[in-house]
């Protein structure tokens, strides 16, 4: 019969072979742990950079316009989350059905399953952006006399073009890292949150974080949507918003495809297609 110290001794050699195999976890994936982290600090610098939007105001708001210009960047940031969560749980989805084979072995083309995917997403955040903002709306009762809805909508309906495209580049993460890639797919959204002013004027960033605002289509949605209801702007007068829009959905489009495609093709060559961990 082994004695109490053996038993003390074989527990704390199994407890200490469960630390050191989460440290080679750690150490396997080590890369998707910087991801994670860059996560951490985007969430960090979104607070920071709400004191420095007050500041830059001087520390004087107009409590009624704040509350709408953050409801706005809520909603925006909520739509944008909405459309990349039914976009990079594509593959996702597909493995917890059971269907992921099926589905991509079926006689249709790729942009027709991935604009499937995207026409849904935009269709299901549209719905609860909308009803996400009357309910805020009417619990602060915020009054938007010149809110331009129509022109606010057509901001919005533009930019889901940009945010589809960026959505299908976010989709193949799973495809590619079967263990972590739907979480990483939030990451990107975290990196958008930063850079695009959701809850600061851009103006506060650093400049280089100023430049990745540029080439964000949030930055013009919430730019366009803002003016739209905070100024009643027409559609003429967000010209400005709208044509950056319409070269980013251009482009992020055929490139999220291609990118997509060529991540099916290194599933299938690696056999992480049916993979789920």
């Amino acid at each position: 019969m082994r004695s109490s110290a053996h038993v003390v001794r074989a527990e704390l050699v199994g407890l200490a072979g469960v630390v050191e195999r989460n440290v080679y976890l750690v150490r396997r994936y080590i890369w998707w742990d910087l991801a994670f982290f860059v996560w951490t600090v985007a969430n960090a610098l979104t607070i920071v950079f709400i004191a420095e939007g007050v500041e830059a105001a001087g520390g004087q708001i107009d409590l009624e316009r704040t509350i709408t210009i953050l409801l706005i960047g809520a909603v925006i940031w909520a739509y944008l989350g909405d459309i990349f969560e039914v976009l990079t749980e594509t593959v996702a989805w597909e493995r917890w059905e059971g269907t992921i084979e099926y589905t991509f072995m079926a006689p249709l083309a790729r942009s027709m399953h991935l604009g499937g995917m995207g026409l849904f997403a935009v269709a299901y955040a549209l719905v609860r952006a909308v009803l996400l903002f009357w309910v805020v709306a009417f619990f602060f009762d915020v009054d938007m006399p010149q809110a331009n809805y129509t022109a606010a909508l057509v901001v919005l309906a533009v930019a889901s073009v940009s945010f589809v495209g960026i959505g299908m580049m976010t989709a193949v993460l799973p495809l590619i890292s079967p263990e972590k890639g739907t979480q990483l797919g939030f990451i990107a959204q975290g990196i958008l949150l930063v850079v695009s002013g959701v809850y600061y004027p851009v103006s506060v960033l650093p400049e280089w974080m100023q430049w990745l605002a540029t080439i964000s289509p949030a930055t013009y949605a919430l730019e366009g949507v803002r003016a739209a209801i905070l100024e009643g702007d027409g559609l003429a007068e967000l010209r400005d918003e709208l044509w950056p829009l319409v070269v980013i959905g251009v482009v992020s489009v055929p490139l999220g495809l291609e990118v997509f495609r060529r991540g099916e093709r290194h599933a299938k060559r690696t056999g992480k297609l049916k993979r789920s961990g």
